[in-house]
């Protein structure tokens, strides 16, 4: 996987290859039955029209660790709204994390996820996440703040996805 970041609070791109269809990446993306089994196992549901709410739960698994540490993770860990969708090519919307107030304080983002399949069943996967104005987000999502115990980022989650895609298999077990 490549990972290119421009600055800490500037855009993320992301860009991986997996050998699976579009629509099976597009469901993996938008499916919550989907959701729940890569990145950090929260169930993600979309209203998938324009206009439409966005809902990206935690996990039993996340509250529990995080009451390990004495943190509470809230029920939702993310939101946002949809701006565009294109199945299965394109889906852009607004994204929110509300894990705690400095991070829902920096308000929405924007998130692009484009899919195209190349060659040979291969398609490429390229998730570009506009960070301008959230600093601790882009560390969050960067992976910056790994050893502190908030994940890998937008790699881990990428990661995950690719592994369940190609193996049926998922990194969190």
């Amino acid at each position: 996987m490549s990972t290119t970041t421009e600055t800490a609070v500037g855009t993320q791109v992301y860009r991986v290859y997996i050998k699976a269809s579009p629509q099976a990446i597009w469901d993996a993306i938008t499916k919550p039955e989907w959701t729940e089994r890569y990145g950090y196992g929260g169930r993600g549901e979309y209203g998938l029209r324009p206009g439409g709410a966005y809902t990206g739960f935690t996990s039993q698994k996340m509250k529990t660790e995080g009451a390990s540490i004495g943190y509470q993770v809230p029920d939702v860990g993310v939101d946002g709204e949809i701006i565009e969708v294109d199945p299965p090519r394109k889906l852009v919307q607004t994204w929110r994390m509300l894990m705690d107030d400095e991070l829902a304080a920096e308000g929405f983002t924007r998130l692009t996820y484009e899919i195209e399949e190349t060659r040979d069943g291969v398609t490429k996967l390229t998730v570009t996440h506009d960070l301008e104005g959230a600093p601790k987000l882009a560390l969050v999502l960067s992976g910056g703040m790994e050893d502190q115990g908030a994940g890998g980022g937008w790699s881990w989650v990428l990661s995950g996805l690719k592994t369940l895609l190609e193996t049926g298999q998922s990194l969190m077990h």
